[in-house]
């Protein structure tokens, strides 16, 4: 009979977090950083390939990122009240 104890299982570790790439617009708040994440969608109902922007507040301990830098940021627990990514930490 095996043991159950001794038998490890290595699953490979996934982030089920959602991510986005943007560029930062606005590095004016403490800790804070403004990203434009714009993403290209189909219209519906003409067809037509579209470009939609949209700003995400997200978290940056120490202000490291400047206007112009391309970040990629990941969903969090809320931060505060508008404020719910941080800055995905790349190695």
């Amino acid at each position: 009979m095996k043991n159950s104890q001794n038998i490890t299982e290595q699953r490979p570790t996934t982030s089920s977090r959602n991510t986005m790439t943007g560029v930062v617009t606005s590095d004016k708040m403490k800790d804070t950083i403004v990203v434009r994440v714009s993403r290209f969608v189909k219209h519906p109902k003409y067809g037509k390939y579209i470009s939609i922007d949209k700003k995400f507040k997200a978290h940056d301990a120490g202000n490291t990122k400047k206007i112009g830098d391309k970040v990629t940021i990941e969903e969090c627990a809320p931060i505060s009240k508008e404020k719910h990514f941080r800055l995905k930490i790349e190695n």
